[in-house]
């Protein structure tokens, strides 16, 4: 493959995958905003969890509900079927993402937290799955089919997925209130820290 062929297949899968970030735009629904009711009445912590490549977008998503003012943590949904379920309060929201709703591990967790009193938030394209069934809250996120590579190498539904994951941050932070203020508080370090020495939000 040539530099210009190379250049070529990568601006057609951006361009491709700009274009389901737009289509899920226009299908994300009532029940993903119901999710956001959840998340902002959630007591205690956030827990977010998958398996596979859901893994690093829970990671993140819940990375980004802390910079929100939404105290979260990623859960191994593996290492919760070996003890770290106990974790789970009933004061606790669990957001677990599974793109078929069917993952062992995924779905083993979600039955001990719903046990423990928790409550369940389902990313997934099946909210008819069993996943989607034991959720108080579905937010349904499909790509349109040949999106990913042999419908397998989760490329767009990752990123779908991580895409719906800042809308519902982003609501929640302007909903909150949560100020830029707070978020200096917990983010004294890198760049971002120095920028908000900079500004003056750090107080000395």
């Amino acid at each position: 493959m040539s530099i210009a062929e190379r250049l070529k297949r990568m601006k057609t899968t951006l361009k491709k995958e700009a274009r389901i970030l737009e289509e899920i735009a226009e299908a994300i629904d009532e029940k993903a905003a119901s999710a956001v009711d959840l998340l902002l009445n959630t007591r205690g912590h956030v827990l977010v969890g998958g398996a596979g490549t859901s893994n690093p977008v829970a990671r993140r998503f819940a990375h980004l509900l802390s910079c929100s003012g939404r105290p979260a943590l990623f859960i191994s949904t593996a290492d919760a079927l070996h003890g770290g379920a106990g974790a789970v309060t009933p004061a606790d929201t669990v957001v677990l993402i599974s793109k078929g709703g069917k993952t062992r591990e995924v779905n083993g967790f979600a039955r001990i937290a719903k046990e423990r009193g928790a409550r369940l938030v389902a990313f997934t394209e099946a909210p008819e799955s069993e996943l989607g069934r034991m959720a108080d809250a579905v937010v349904k996120v499909k790509v349109p089919p040949g999106s990913d590579p042999y419908g397998m190498v989760a490329t767009a539904s990752s990123l779908a997925n991580a895409a719906v994951a800042d809308a519902i941050c982003e609501t929640i932070l302007v909903e909150s209130g949560y100020s830029l203020e707070s978020f200096a508080a917990t983010h004294p370090g890198g760049a971002v820290g120095e920028k908000i020495e900079q500004d003056g939000f750090l107080k000395k």
